[in-house]
């Protein structure tokens, strides 16, 4: 087994022996014992080297032995630290119950809601793809928007038991967690024979800037744990004789990967096609026609089975109800700033948040901010192990992701540089439309983890082969690591108190107006910026019914009826426009019997059975406002003004007049 051209003979491929060491080979015997089967016709980086020659013959594949039958207290301890950060990263959320992420708190109102959908499927039999449970008449397509129908579904009894605020808790923990034990293993048994090495290795790819980002609200993101599975299957797919079991496991990874999150599965998907397309052609006179043909038999069982699986959940997403195309404008021009690169991110020790706000469109988006340190690292890694084809792949590889994901329009220190971008050419193209360009520098954390891993485990050889150089390539490789990575270092999420769901809700009272032909209509109506309704619903396990939504929906243009770009609500309606303009500190314009006459129109077309107006900002103003358009004052019950709407909205001659004030 071999990472940078020394083989498991003792020998360098000059042919030299290099001088005994029992430590070296006794660790040496240990790897040959944990070698997977076939590993060395399987494994593309670690196994084979870059620089052997056509004439050598690889080593004979030790007997196969299970991965958790050869974990040791290094394992333990390796896998103990991945759940020790992750609890350390999310423990204000844990400590604090009634507290919610402080800088995307409507994408953890949107996913709590999710894991009561993927409840309900189980529980109440529930069509998983679709849903009228929010968003009223119109509903949501789930495929379209990130359901996570892969997590909910296994989470049910956490849902149940405990509530989906729980459940939201515990999924983002198990996220990294397992994220990051996943990586472990997999560059620990295929890629590096240090456990050290990939402990590195694993430990930069999951708690990456841009992890740490996507953890503040996306935890749909940041469950990765099945991409170094996909990449270790994918390049098994070259062993001989196996094409069907191999084929049919890797298509078992890409159909669970899809109901996670497609977007990573998308970027792994090509990064993996660039990587194969180019090792093939490299290794070309070593690896045969044998190998490739049997690369394409397995493939072809992949591509067919999960082609089959997915034919109708991709089917619903791109052309069944409430499906869109393609992102709004706005949002496929979000690209990585130049000078995010060498920058921090404001959730690592040696961030600024000024400068980190600077340079991204959110703080959720800081997907870059990888420092100078790991950038010179990084490259003096690819220089020092140039002879290495996988080495340089990888280097282009993340030179790719990071020209995609500048967007359509180059941007340095938040500057427009007037120069465009690899991405002007694609942005628009079907499928490719929906993509956020400034994710794809999101891949370039696991390039760079893999060249870490393997830098790590040449220096570690190196130690062994000349023991005189021992102590000053520890030192060297030490400092060089620490620099890179302790700036790095994450910091704990940041928490706000989150609004109560009010008593109205958790007694039940509401049960007295809704049913299911009846919704919740909540003032202001839910979006992006006021997601709390979706929790009440979540709350309720989706037996509450809401109109409107925070969610992707397709535009309904009436002066262009072919725009169906996805929007992060639903399009507007008089009377939830009203009411998000008065929310915003916009004065409340005159009621006249035309705006009654269009909020009765609204609340019919939601088939509203209560209005619900909690305390809040500009609750006041609100109030005054529905108060003057429904022509009544409301009730005060449980924590919530409450107006009963039932019966005017049944009632198709009822018509609203202005209020009583005999």
């Amino acid at each position: 087994m071999t990472i940078t051209g020394i083989d498991s003979t003792g020998q360098s491929p000059g042919g030299n022996v290099l001088p005994p060491d029992p430590e070296a080979a006794a660790e040496d015997l240990d790897a040959e014992l944990l070698t997977l089967e076939s590993e060395v016709a399987a494994a593309p980086i670690s196994v084979i080297p870059a620089d052997r020659t056509a004439g050598e013959t690889a080593p004979e594949a030790a007997p196969r032995r299970r991965w958790w039958r050869s974990l040791t207290w290094r394992d333990a301890l390796a896998i103990a630290t991945f759940v020790g950060v992750a609890l350390f990263l999310t423990a204000p959320l844990w400590l604090n119950l009634d507290h919610e992420l402080r800088d995307d708190p409507q994408d953890q109102a949107f996913f709590e809601w999710m894991l009561a959908h993927g409840a309900r499927v189980l529980t109440d039999g529930a069509y998983p793809f679709f849903s009228d449970r929010m968003n009223y008449p119109d509903g949501v397509n789930m495929m379209a928007n990130t359901s996570v129908l892969a997590v909910s579904l296994p989470m049910t009894p956490v849902t149940v038991l405990f509530g989906p605020h729980v459940a939201f808790n515990a999924f983002l923990t198990l996220a990294l967690s397992i994220t990051g034990i996943s990586w472990y293993l997999v560059l620990s048994r295929q890629f590096v024979t240090s456990r050290l090495a990939a402990w590195v290795g694993a430990l930069f790819i999951t708690f990456a800037p841009s992890m740490i980002a996507h953890a503040g609200g996306h935890p749909n993101i940041v469950s990765q744990f099945l991409v170094p599975l996909i990449i270790w299957r994918t390049l098994e797919l070259r062993t001989p004789g196996r094409a069907v079991r191999n084929g049919l496991i890797l298509a078992g990874l890409l159909i669970w990967q899809a109901f996670i999150n497609l977007e990573i599965l998308f970027m792994a998907a090509v990064g993996l096609g660039v990587f194969c397309t180019v090792m093939a052609i490299a290794r070309r006179k070593r690896a045969g026609r044998t190998e490739v043909m049997a690369f394409l038999r397995a493939l072809g069982v992949t591509a067919a089975v999960t082609l089959a699986v997915l034919a109708y959940p991709l089917s619903v997403q791109f052309f069944g109800p409430q499906s869109y195309r393609g992102l709004s404008e706005f949002v496929r021009y979000f690209g990585t700033d130049l000078g995010a690169f060498t920058a921090y991110a404001q959730r690592s020790i040696a961030g600024n948040s000024v400068t980190a706000a600077r340079l991204a469109q959110n703080a959720s988006e800081e997907n870059a901010f990888f420092g100078w340190g790991l950038i010179i690292l990084f490259f003096g890694l690819v220089a020092w192990m140039r002879r290495s084809a996988a080495v340089v792949t990888l280097a282009a590889l993340a030179l790719l992701f990071g020209a995609l994901s500048l967007g359509p329009r180059i941007h340095l220190n938040g500057v427009d540089t007037g120069v465009n971008g690899l991405w002007a050419l694609l942005h628009s193209v079907p499928v490719l439309n929906s993509a956020v360009p400034t994710r794809w520098a999101m891949a370039i954390a696991p390039v760079i983890g893999i060249v870490l891993a393997l830098g790590c485990q040449k220096a570690s050889d190196l130690m062994k082969a000349q023991p005189s150089a021992r102590g000053p390539v520890r030192v060297a490789m030490i400092t060089a690591v620490a620099m890179a990575l302790v700036p790095l270092a994450p910091t704990p999420l940041r928490t706000a108190p989150m609004d109560p769901v009010p008593d109205f809700v958790t007694s039940g009272a509401w049960r007295q107006y809704v049913d299911d032909n009846h919704t919740v209509v909540a003032l202001p109506l839910p979006d992006s910026q006021y997601p709390d309704p979706m929790r009440w619903s979540a709350y309720t396990g989706q037996d509450m019914r809401i109109a409107s939504a925070y969610a992707l929906l397709p535009a309904q243009n009436p002066l262009d009826p072919n725009d169906r770009a996805a929007l992060f609500s639903p399009p507007w309606r008089p009377t939830s426009g009203l009411m998000s303009s008065i929310k915003q500190g916009n004065p409340t314009p005159e009621i006249t019997d035309t705006r009654r006459e269009m909020t009765l129109a609204d609340l019919r077309y939601w088939k509203a059975g209560v209005v619900v107006l909690t305390p809040q900002e500009r609750d006041i103003e609100m109030l005054r406002a529905m108060t003057d358009l429904l022509g009544f004052q409301p009730t005060w019950t449980g924590g919530a003004w409450v107006w009963n709407v039932r019966a005017l909205v049944d009632d198709p001659k009822a018509t609203l007049s202005g209020p009583d004030l005999s």
